[in-house]
């Protein structure tokens, strides 16, 4: 299966997820700096589209990109193209880790719907 997974090294979630994929059986083909090398405006839309949530989930609600730029207030004004502007010009910005998989897309790390997708 052919998977990418962004994430932030540093993070103790991705970390999780990365032993969830490899304790699963499953093989990462490409393992991405979230920060360094975030998704790209197409990306991220693909991988919105396939995860089938609402595109405000791809925003790390926690982080200090998604306060100082005070999206909480500005999200519900943004168009969607903003929105996936936003995304794409701050890795920090998104939720992570984000999986990309044939089938579909997870965003952020909870075994539930991981243990879906591969199960």
């Amino acid at each position: 299966m052919m998977m990418k997974m962004y994430h932030y090294p540093n993070c103790s979630t991705c970390k999780k997820a990365r032993r969830f994929v490899d304790s699963h059986g499953q093989q990462l083909t490409a393992l991405i700096d979230i920060v360094k090398n975030p998704p790209t405006e197409s990306e991220i839309r693909d991988i919105w589209k396939r995860s089938g949530v609402p595109l405000r989930r791809l925003f790390n609600t926690s982080g200090q990109s998604y306060r100082q730029g005070g999206f909480k207030d500005r999200l519900p004004s943004m168009s969607e193209q903003e929105q996936i502007s936003a995304l794409a010009a701050d890795g920090k910005l998104i939720r992570r880790p984000l999986l990309a998989y044939p089938q579909g897309a997870l965003v952020g790390f909870k075994e539930p719907e991981w243990l879906e997708a591969f199960g």
